[in-house]
């Protein structure tokens, strides 16, 4: 077999190059052995990724027990949850490009001849994903694993949304500061990606679909000592792999892409996903727009509720039958001849099966007969909108209402926590997409906060930014063209009209063009100067429509 780390250790020209390998304490039987990167997310900020040398540390075991040389180094990750709700959040979607930049660096410079990528939380994991289609060398995916669900001492189930929405219920005097405070010391109970279907869990199940990931991944809690032997088994994997030179482009096929957009429509998951997926795809040289999006809803029945949609958690889809009994459920859908890391989908699901028909929904038991997420047209979003239609409630899957109108995430946040909205109000947060912002904060606080204070039921929430994968309601993100590019969006005067029809797919602004055309001759965007790194970002950032990829490098 030839190996990419030949490249830094074969001939007398590369004796340097040895010399310093031999100075991180490879020895001469090490040298003859592939190199192995073990790229690792670990720091001792984030919930999700304070365990991830433990996991690292069994990756590596894996990789010794099958015969290979295991070198780990790091990537940076943001916690969405500490990062919200201040400048923080606009670093969030940004540092996706920055990982898989940096993995990319690292493996070229070394020449490693495999790769292990030890991910969990948001952008982490398609940062990675990214980079796997972008080198193209035999890769896996372990991540870190779930959060166990949290509890209040009546045994009332809690996670990361529950502290969220507390907080718009203590606004609203439902809740007791001594009540919000058990819910806060009880919501996040270990380590752990946060509990419910958000963006990091929605992405590490979306890795099992696409089949860079081992069965489980997306779902074994972090705390269980499953997690560790799926490490070692990762481990033990590439080198198979690796000798077989299964390479991402071979997993990574519109076929599979297809399958993990059912996948998507069917577990209700992050609205996130569609710009990770189609980011991924873009590096994976396969075509991604948002009509397949709708095609994929339309097709696939919604046959799981996970919290925010539903009081099911990850755990509980693990031991429904996890991924695994999804896809198995889903097998009718699928293309079953893809490759996987464990082999095609048909040999991967085998002896998969589903434990608990509450969690896990057959198909002619569906909670619904289209998929959780939708794109939405019309003349505010010509280029789409997205909403995570499963977790909307009944009555506001239709609505018109006047718009109330933010330039800011934070000004929208305060006008709902100062009892300014009232019920049938469209709120419009602009200048929040990937160039306005820049960098495309989430909305979970506002959207929480009105959930909280019993609002979700009569106030839509509409934003060219996004939203976190705990949000709930008629919360519809993504809007694009961007405000900052002059969509439309950033048109809306308070009182103008809006109609939202999820189930149609439209989102229109009720104001004649002659007025829009009047207010575009005053029009003067909202600049947020921001320097270093966002400042560049804005400049390389694509429309969320495309993902919200560095076009210009």
């Amino acid at each position: 077999m030839d190996l990419r780390s030949q490249v830094i250790k074969k001939g007398h020209q590369k004796a340097p190059h040895r010399s310093l390998l031999r100075a991180v304490g490879v020895t001469d039987e090490e040298m003859k052995r592939p190199f192995i990167g073990v790229v690792n997310s670990f720091n001792e900020i984030v919930p999700g990724h304070v365990h991830l040398r433990t996991i690292s540390e069994a990756v590596k075991a894996g990789v010794r027990l099958a015969g290979g040389v295991p070198f780990e180094f790091p990537t940076i990750a943001v916690c969405d949850g500490i990062a919200m709700n201040h400048v923080g959040m606009k670093y969030s979607l940004a540092s996706r490009e920055l990982i898989c930049d940096s993995i990319e660096i690292m493996t070229r410079a070394h020449g490693f001849d495999a790769l292990v990528m030890i991910p969990n939380c948001d952008k982490s994991v398609p940062g990675m994903l990214m980079a796997a289609a972008r080198l193209n060398i035999p890769t896996i995916i372990v991540s870190g694993g779930p959060m166990l669900k949290g509890h209040k001492h009546n045994f009332e189930t809690l996670d990361l949304t529950s502290v969220f929405e507390g907080v718009g219920k203590l606004s609203a005097n439902q809740l007791s500061t001594d009540e919000l405070l058990e819910i806060e010391e009880n919501a996040c109970p270990t380590c752990g990606s946060c509990s419910g279907m958000f963006t990091a869990n929605s992405m590490n199940c979306m890795t099992e679909a696409l089949g860079l990931g081992l069965s489980g991944n997306g779902t074994i809690p972090a705390v269980y000592m499953d997690r560790i032997r799926l490490a070692k088994e990762a481990g033990m994997r590439i080198m198979s792999l690796l000798e077989n030179q299964i390479t991402p482009d071979q997993i990574l096929t519109e076929k599979a892409f297809e399958n993990a957009l059912i996948a998507d429509m069917a577990l209700g998951c992050s609205t996130n996903t569609v710009l990770h997926l189609t980011a991924i795809a873009k590096e994976a040289g396969v075509a991604m727009d948002l009509n397949k999006i709708n095609a994929y809803t339309e097709k696939t029945p919604n046959i799981c509720k996970l919290s925010p949609a539903g009081h099911f958690h990850i755990e509980d889809l693990h031991h429904a039958g996890g991924m695994n009994g999804v896809l198995k459920t889903l097998l009718p859908l699928l293309h079953e001849d893809v490759l996987t890391v464990e082999g095609s989908l048909k040999e991967k699901l085998k002896h998969a099966k589903v434990y608990d028909s509450k969690v896990i929904k057959s198909l002619d038991e569906a909670y619904s007969t289209t998929g959780g997420i939708k794109v939405l047209y019309g003349n505010l979003a010509p280029e789409g909108a997205v909403v995570k239609q499963s977790a909307v409630l009944k009555e506001m899957l239709k609505t018109t209402g006047p718009a109330k109108v933010y330039d800011s995430e934070e000004a929208c946040a305060n006008s709902i926590l100062n009892h300014e909205v009232k019920p049938g109000d469209v709120l419009v947060i602009r200048y929040e997409g990937p160039k306005g912002g820049p960098g495309m904060q989430e909305m979970l606080t506002p959207m929480a906060a009105l959930n909280g204070m019993g609002l979700d039921a009569s106030v839509a929430l509409i934003t060219d930014g996004r939203f976190s994968g705990g949000t709930r309601g008629a919360a519809i993100g993504h809007v694009s063209p961007e405000a900052y590019e002059g969509g439309l969006i950033a048109f809306v005067e308070n009182g103008d009209l809006i109609e939202i029809n999820i189930p149609e797919g439209r989102l229109e602004l009720l104001v004649e063009g002659s007025v829009i055309e009047s207010r575009k001759k005053s029009f003067r965007k909202v600049e947020k100067n921001y320097d270093g790194y966002l400042n560049k970002y804005r400049m390389h950032v694509s429309s969320a429509s495309k993902g919200a990829v560095w076009e210009k490098r």
